[in-house]
């Protein structure tokens, strides 16, 4: 994964992880339906990477600048119960999830687009990740990249680095 100090050091201090979705657990495309539904598409691993962070003591929450019943079913699904949808302030949204009990420090920050920065710069979060596919300016801004673009089960790298920096990485190699 990454032998990178500065990404190993925060990482061992991850105690939260605040998620996006268009770009991040999906790969950003959304597809209306005649009837008015909407469909996105999640892959399997970031759901199972999801569930083994939290076995590890490491919650997650989804920070949406959109609102999705989609995404509620997925969160639900995945046990995770700090969600906000339709944010136009991810940063505020951060910090009101923090006041309903979510950790307060020590958190990591994914996302692929412009609107993502700012929640870069919360003051409880002390890790940025991004995906391969991201803006630049966010790829720029990102501690870490990941190798696989938005959708594509990019959690379980960063589940990887998180949990490998903590010593509760459990898998062996052959």
């Amino acid at each position: 994964m990454t032998d990178h100090p500065k990404i190993n050091e925060s990482a061992s201090q991850v105690r939260g992880v605040v998620l996006d979705v268009d770009g991040v657990l999906t790969d950003g495309r959304i597809i209306y339906a005649d009837n008015g539904s909407e469909a996105k598409q999640f892959h399997v691993r970031d759901g199972a990477s999801i569930k083994l962070l939290a076995a590890n003591g490491i919650p997650a929450a989804i920070i949406t600048g959109r609102r999705s019943e989609v995404v509620s079913r997925r969160a639900k699904e995945l046990g995770i119960s700090h969600v906000i949808q339709g944010a136009a302030n991810k940063p505020d949204a951060l910090s009101q999830l923090i006041s309903e009990g979510f950790p307060d420090e020590g958190l990591c920050a994914i996302g692929d687009d412009i609107q993502d920065l700012a929640l870069f710069d919360h003051p409880a979060v002390c890790l940025t990740a991004t995906v391969a596919d991201a803006h630049p300016a966010v790829r720029q801004a990102a501690d870490m990249i990941t190798l696989g673009a938005g959708g594509s089960g990019v959690v379980v790298e960063l589940a990887e680095v998180l949990l490998r920096a903590q010593g509760k990485w459990p898998f062996v190699e052959s």
